[in-house]
């Protein structure tokens, strides 16, 4: 796979996923002109978040059943541009959330994506394309923050779905003219897969590699839903722009976490893991001195997404090595934990900061990451495991002679 192909497929994870965080900066603008009270103006953010649940539960196993998932990326991002559209002309509160469900559940194509990538990927690249993809998915949560203000601010929050909307149309054309065709035999039907979801959570090796993603975006859910409040508080007061700016400091750590797909390619998935876990951990020495030290929470930051990209790419690395015929399905189920953990993070941060302040939410956030760690630590080298990292250092070697 060329640059240009990586890029695009990265450009296509970010529009999806950034149509899920897009409101997080404006939600006071948006909730008032909806007509909405305070305490439920977290209903905007929360609509997305349940409709992409329901779309890696239901639309990702399309990915396995289709013949061809480029066309089925193509009508996602159709569909999608279709909600944002739909959310930019509301005039009334459910009108919007209708939108915004409808596009959470098709920001999933990010999932669908990152199939794609794996299946027309040779086995010694594997890794690195999965990684310049997915470093997308982080570049569309970050980025969001930062242009999504800028936005609001020039024009409205509904100007923000519009250009979203506008991008995902865009991306639906290029994705069709762009990227060859991912053609393969017939597949199960949509209801067998649906169904093998389930056995998914009995094996060994889908459940480790799940239960550190539930952790790690738990952690990383604690910093990026809570990191706002103590900015804004004494003795800082940073307005939102300034805050929104921290998510640079983000994206720099997540890009520089590509390489991680190069190292799974090389055989090192699990021990990079590890690696990185107690990265996580100690980046949060660094985050918990915010309230003295600016220079020391970008320090953290930076190490802190690093190392949430580096186990991300790697755990997707490992399971779609060991389940190549079933990518779809491996993707979207582990996603759940992803979604999951991100959720429990950013309740709890809230919950704790305001009972024990920075602190508080700090020593969660290692804690969250220190969970991961252990998961990491007891799950056993099963031969699943090792077979994936096996194919792929053989795939090198194949590849060097």
């Amino acid at each position: 796979m060329n640059v240009w192909r990586r890029l695009l497929l990265a450009v296509v994870c970010g529009a999806a996923v950034a149509s899920v965080y897009a409101a997080q900066p404006v939600l006071e603008p948006m909730g008032h002109d909806l007509g909405l009270s305070t305490d439920l103006s977290g209903w905007i953010v929360s609509t997305a978040q349940f409709g992409y649940i329901a779309g890696l539960l239901l639309l990702v196993p399309l990915g396995d059943v289709v013949a061809d998932r480029r066309r089925l990326i193509a009508v996602h991002l159709a569909v999608t541009a279709v909600a944002l559209i739909l959310t930019a002309s509301a005039s009334a509160a459910w009108t919007a959330f209708l939108g915004l469900a409808a596009a959470g559940a098709f920001a999933v194509v990010v999932q669908t994506t990152v199939a794609y990538t794996a299946s027309i990927s040779p086995p010694g690249e594997r890794g690195r394309n999965i990684g310049v993809v997915t470093s997308g998915v982080v570049i569309g949560i970050l980025g969001a923050r930062v242009v999504t203000g800028a936005l609001a601010d020039v024009w409205s929050w509904r100007s923000v779905y519009a250009v979203l909307a506008a991008l995902s149309l865009g991306l639906a054309a290029l994705v069709l003219l762009a990227l060859p065709p991912d053609e393969r035999p017939a597949g199960p039907s949509y209801k067998q897969t649906v169904s093998s979801l389930g056995g998914l959570f009995k094996d060994r090796l889908f459940l480790s590699r799940g239960l550190i993603a539930f952790f790690l975006f738990a952690s990383f859910g604690t910093l990026w839903s809570g990191v706002s409040l103590p900015l804004a508080d004494a003795p800082w007061h940073l307005s939102e722009s300034r805050i929104g700016l921290f998510g640079v400091a983000g994206l720099a750590g997540a890009l520089g976490a590509a390489r991680a797909g190069r190292w799974a390619d090389a055989g090192r998935a699990i021990p990079v893991s590890g690696f990185a876990l107690l990265l996580l951990i100690l980046s949060w020495a660094a985050i918990g001195q915010l309230t003295w030290a600016l220079w020391l929470l970008v320090l953290g930051i930076v190490a802190l997404d690093f190392a949430v990209q580096a186990v991300h790419v790697s755990n997707q690395h490992v399971l779609t090595s060991a389940h190549p015929d079933r990518l779809s399905a491996v993707i979207g189920g582990y996603m759940v934990f992803y979604s999951l953990g991100s959720a429990l993070g950013a309740a709890a941060t809230t919950a704790v900061f305001a009972a024990h302040g920075w602190a508080g939410s700090s020593l969660l956030g290692a804690g969250f990451a220190a969970c991961a760690l252990v998961v990491w630590a007891v799950s056993p080298r099963d031969s699943a495991d090792l077979r994936s990292e096996q194919v792929t250092s053989g795939g090198n070697r194949t590849r060097c002679g």
